[in-house]
């Protein structure tokens, strides 16, 4: 059994592993951390009993939309040339990077062995946006991994905007630069491809 999560981005070969949340009353900021964190074990949990990466898809797509502001990370995963291209491949990007988040999250939750986290009580400010710090711990990994959330409000409550490992590797700025090869101005048929390409290998993956 694997307890490793691939943060979701195409060229990226950095996994780190991800813990069942054991946290107290949470701040409102941090509600789609914590949220997201007990969506996770549960799937893991339901990989240990053996249900199929479709069911555990099905179960965890609707927390991962709600958590996330998927608008706004396919906007700035792509970056500048965002705004070049026609609504019809921002609609698609959103919808594929949605799928893409939620398929390598299934594919890599895949098992569970009494995996923990904490989300540190104290928010920190980024301008409007705020950082939900958290720590990982696994059995027999006594230092645990540092895993921070960059959430803002949207108008209809806090959502995450990105994923920082240790605390400074952004997703986003994973994303960006693996995406940057594969869109021109104007155009994004290639990222779309790719993301295509890249969910039918994690579905493939599970071999369920």
């Amino acid at each position: 059994m694997r307890y490793r999560i691939r943060i979701p981005a195409l060229g990226l070969g950095a996994s780190l592993l991800l813990l069942s949340p054991a946290f107290a009353a949470a701040s409102a900021a941090s509600v789609p951390v914590s949220t997201l964190d007990s969506a996770l074990i549960a799937s893991m949990k339901s990989a240990a009993a053996g249900r199929g990466f479709q069911a555990r898809y099905q179960a965890l797509a609707p927390v991962v939309k709600q958590a996330y502001n998927m608008p706004e990370v396919t906007k700035n995963s792509v970056g500048f040339l965002w705004s070049t291209l026609p609504a019809d491949q921002q609609s698609q990007l959103v919808e594929l990077l949605t799928q893409f988040t939620i398929a390598s999250y299934v594919s890599e939750f895949n098992g569970f062995s009494g995996q923990t986290i904490n989300v540190l009580p104290d928010d920190k400010s980024l301008g409007e946006k705020k950082i939900v710090a958290t720590k990982l711990n696994s059995p027999g990994n006594g230092s645990g991994v540092e895993i921070d959330y960059v959430v803002a409000d949207d108008g209809n409550g806090w959502k995450i905007d990105d994923v920082l490992l240790n605390g400074t590797i952004s997703q986003v700025a994973v994303h960006e630069s693996d995406f940057a090869a594969l869109v021109k101005s104007g155009d994004a048929s290639q990222l779309i491809a790719a993301l295509k390409a890249k969910i039918k290998i994690l579905e493939g993956s599970s071999g369920q």
